[in-house]
């Protein structure tokens, strides 16, 4: 694969300066939840360096904060794992696990004495997570998680068949599957503001959302490619890109980098028209610094989760 496979970012990565105090703390959660982690070891774990990332993708969060963000990344990745083996071809058992962690977000599901690792795990995050926020934000990001569960089933199913999506068909299970919703509800969660609803559903704040979220799963199809590759995976773009373009897989990852790079583009302009909103919505000044906080949130992410794509040891580098 090409070494092409880098943004033109006007925001540069921050990282932020608790990153030392949640490695170790995050190896302590993994080894309190020794069950999540079973399709990896302890040093092949250490080479991803996860906290590195969530200091990256959280740059102004409080050192306790940065801790659950590094232990929810940690979750994410080792949850996605799980389904790389034969069990990752069995839908109706990836909706049986999924489905008991769904419960679990609405005070349902198996009791403590009998929950799984990765359920023990989840609804100590989930927990965690709920700390100081509204009613109203826990409904949402409830709603976010549920959806992020319930599109593996269907994601085991796409590996079953063996079958590459249609693109509409990926960006409808990757949007699930990525999870990106549920971590920019965290943006508000780990920088301990909300925001309010005339500005979380205004159309140029969901199309920067959406942006956001899609611009780190088109440069992770990239540098993810082989590993999927090789798996027999099909949920790729890079191997859409294949189909619908023709051409070797080198040429397919610099399209997919340079429609990621439109869309870097195209939020950085919407970004703009952020202050002119906030006037016409007659917003407070903690209102509008909300607003302000949240679409740093948005880019933090963008330019953290590339940074540290580039490098990990997750991906192979």
């Amino acid at each position: 694969m090409s070494k092409a496979t880098t943004l033109d970012l006007p925001f540069p990565p921050r990282s932020n300066p608790h990153q030392a105090f949640v490695a170790q703390p995050n190896r302590d959660w993994l080894l309190r939840h020794e069950g999540l982690a079973a399709a990896i070891t302890l040093p092949a774990y250490d080479k991803w360096d996860v906290p590195r990332l969530a200091a990256f993708t959280s740059p102004d969060s409080a050192a306790d904060d940065l801790a659950l963000a590094a232990d929810l990344l940690s979750f994410y990745f080792l949850f996605d794992d799980r389904f790389d083996s034969d069990l990752g071809r069995a839908p109706a058992q990836v909706a049986e696990i999924c489905a008991r962690l769904t419960d679990l977000l609405h005070g349902e599901g198996p009791a403590p004495d009998v929950r799984t690792p990765v359920e023990r795990a989840f609804a100590d995050l989930w927990g965690r997570s709920l700390r100081g926020m509204s009613a109203r934000w826990r409904a949402r990001s409830a709603y976010n998680w549920e959806w992020y569960f319930a599109c593996h089933p269907a994601e085991a199913a796409g590996r079953l068949s063996g079958r590459l999506p249609d693109r509409e068909s990926y960006l409808a299970l990757r949007r699930g599957t990525a999870a990106m919703e549920t971590l920019f509800d965290m943006v508000e969660r780990l920088n301990r503001f909300e925001l309010p609803q005339e500005v979380l559903h205004h159309p140029v704040f969901r199309r920067m959302r959406q942006l956001a979220a899609d611009i780190p799963s088109f440069t992770n199809d990239v540098h993810s490619y082989a590993q999927e590759l090789a798996r027999g995976d099909v949920a790729n773009l890079v191997m859409i890109v294949r189909e619908e373009r023709g051409g070797t897989p080198e040429q397919a990852a610099v399209q997919v980098m340079r429609e990621a790079q439109t869309m870097v583009d195209r939020f950085v302009e919407l970004s703009a028209e952020v202050p002119g909103i906030c006037d016409l919505l007659g917003l407070t000044p903690a209102a509008r610094e909300a607003a302000h906080r949240y679409v740093d949130g948005l880019a933090a992410w963008i330019a953290g989760y590339h940074r540290w794509e580039i490098d990990t040891g997750r991906y192979g580098h």
